[in-house]
């Protein structure tokens, strides 16, 4: 087996912007249920009525789309990749013409 693989730069880039984002939302993820849950004893702890909604539910709505970002299909790099390569080639037409 061999421990010594070769990547590109730009292939070593991308899986590096891929684990950073996905480390950016474990800790989104962390903070969210550590503060709520502070909400939510401090909630309880008080009595009243259940206002500890407001803050999970307003927080929830962004961290799902944080989510959806970074696991989802809008955060494909192969997509982004063809992406870049087509504006290259448009912009490299316009050059071309100037």
């Amino acid at each position: 087996m061999n421990t010594k693989e070769s990547y590109t730069t730009e292939e070593y880039q991308n899986a590096k912007r891929a684990v950073e984002d996905r480390l950016g939302f474990y800790i989104h993820l962390t903070c969210y249920v550590l503060v709520n849950s502070f909400f939510v004893f401090l909630n309880i702890k008080n009595g009243g009525y259940f206002w500890a909604i407001y803050p999970i539910a307003g927080w929830g709505i962004g961290l799902v789309f944080h989510g959806l970002s970074v696991f989802s299909f809008f955060n494909n790099n192969n997509w982004k990749q063809r992406q870049i390569h087509k504006e290259i080639e448009k912009q490299r037409k316009l050059d071309h013409w100037k």
